[in-house]
């Protein structure tokens, strides 16, 4: 939905209240349907709470002592993005003591302004950057928040912050972009739905980190506790290197080769993805112009189109923050039914496992896509999670080759072993990222929404949460939009019916 309006003239007045600024951007409004709102700075119970600068000369590997840049907050997650891009550890000398909390909302002002999230937990040893905003709020706090992740928030704050700059500046204008109000008898019961939603977003987001967290562990474990000698490390030989045709010294250095030798000195040995029963890694379709003609891109839903899954796209936990969608009359390479997808430039060893997909989907040239023969998705389940562990350990850094990320072609996946675990712990680990279940839930109240909402989290799997997670904010978006729009809201769960677990 667009909220934009562009007047057809400006008033004189309008010019002196905004100094005299000539630009046309300065000048669009908000539409708003309702006249009962308030201003963000209305919500705060006291002047938010700004960052400071440490330097880079601050930043080392490893510290008790962290720095929160703008990175860590992203517009396709509610919480914390906890990435060494975005929490960098710090010289402890260097660190200021916010008293982060659980519950505490952050606004970025710099670069990506007006994104927001929302602490999951305390944060006692971490600082914000000069770049970042605590706000100060007690009542109606996810309501607030549930809206500053709106597009009708960010929006607006685009119309306040100059253009033309490399990088953006919003001050503290944000303080002055309206937040709409439910205008019916009711009210007070809509801002609490609005706030359940949104607070079930935040836990299943908390819970997917606690499910990769587990699978981290559980491969840990089986390997650590079925190792056939004690690693010894070795300075390579030529004929190591004659094998392997690599002379980069990473690729020789203890770390790896103790990484890597937890897997071949695995008990139950380890193989290939060839010999896990996929096919030969191959590229994502080339969607050069050159290749397919031209193609119609949007992040809208629409018939016959492909959906396309970029690499850039896949979280660190498996899922997809952002779908596209392609139009193009010819036929593309589509997923199949237990294939992955695995990011294979910059952001290595992301990947996704998808089960069944129902639509035709696809990803781009800078993908490598596993295909499994026979379409086991317990295998597939336990293969993405286990590549993703690779990337967490760093174990595919030092696989992948070139700058600017690196990059790991079809030529060098016969390094990356994965481990033959017992077919019970396959299972264990498999179920904790995908179950393939889906249950019909009772008609839900909001009292029995919150108690079968606990039962769903403490049963469903990394893509079941997923999937809840994009109802919910599929259906919040839903909600605000007829407030902004002056429309009621009714207070219904029978959007969340049947769900996947």
């Amino acid at each position: 939905m667009d909220y934009v309006d562009i007047p057809q003239t400006v008033k004189i007045t309008d010019l002196f209240n905004k100094r005299a600024v000539f630009s046309p951007h300065n000048y669009k409004q908000i539409i708003l349907g309702t006249t009962n709102h308030k201003k963000v700075r209305d919500f705060l119970t006291k002047k938010p709470i700004k960052g400071i600068e440490v330097g880079s000369d601050a930043y080392i590997t490893q510290s008790n002592k962290y720095f929160i840049r703008t990175k860590a907050i992203q517009e396709e997650i509610f919480i914390l993005n906890d990435t060494p891009e975005g929490i960098i550890p710090i010289l402890p000398e260097k660190f200021k003591n916010y008293s982060l909390k659980s519950g505490d909302i952050l606004i970025s002002k710099d670069s990506n302004i007006g994104e927001a999230i929302i602490l999951e937990k305390d944060y006692p040893s971490h600082m914000m950057s000069a770049g970042i905003y605590k706000l100060p709020v007690e009542k109606e706090k996810y309501y607030l928040f549930a809206f500053l992740k709106h597009p009708f928030f960010k929006q607006q704050l685009n119309f306040l912050v100059s253009r033309g700059a490399t990088i953006k500046h919003a001050k503290t204008l944000f303080l002055d972009c309206f937040i709409p109000l439910p205008k019916q008898k009711n009210a007070n019961d809509v801002i609490s739905f609005i706030e359940i939603i949104t607070e079930s977003i935040i836990e299943k987001e908390k819970l997917i980190i606690k499910r990769e967290e587990e699978i981290f562990k559980k491969i840990d474990d089986e390997l650590k506790n079925n190792q056939k000698k004690d690693f010894v490390y070795e300075l390579p030989k030529i004929k190591d290197i004659k094998q392997t045709s690599r002379i980069d010294g990473a690729f020789y250095c203890k770390d790896y080769k103790e990484k890597q030798g937890m897997i071949l000195n695995y008990s139950h040995g380890y193989g290939t993805v060839q010999e896990w029963g996929y096919k030969d890694p191959t590229r994502g379709q080339n969607l050069q112009i050159s290749a397919i003609g031209q193609s119609i891109y949007t992040y809208e839903k629409k018939d016959n189109f492909y959906t396309l899954v970029r690499p850039t796209n896949i979280s660190d936990f498996g899922t997809v923050a952002r779908f596209e969608y392609l139009g193009n009359p010819k036929k593309l390479l589509a997923i199949k039914k237990g294939d992955i997808i695995f990011s294979a430039e910059g952001s290595i060893g992301k990947c996704i496992m998808f089960a069944d997909p129902s639509e035709r989907l696809l990803t781009n040239i800078h993908g490598i896509v596993l295909n499994k023969k026979d379409h086991n998705e317990t295998e597939s389940a336990f293969v993405a999670s286990f590549l993703r562990y690779l990337r967490h350990k760093g174990v595919l850094d030092y696989i992948s080759v070139g700058g600017q990320g690196g990059s790991l072609a079809s030529k060098y996946w016969n390094e990356i072993k994965i481990p033959f675990f017992p077919k019970p712990k396959i299972k264990e680990i498999a179920l904790l990222y995908y179950c393939g279940d889906s249950i019909k839930l009772n008609k839900l109240s909001i009292s029995n929404f919150v108690a079968q909402n606990e039962y769903l989290n403490k049963t469903s799997s990394i893509l079941g949460l997923d999937k809840q997670i994009k109802t919910l904010k599929n259906q919040l978006k839903i909600l605000l939009d007829r407030i902004i729009n002056g429309q009621e809201v009714k207070i219904d769960f029978n959007f969340f019916d049947e769900v996947s677990i």
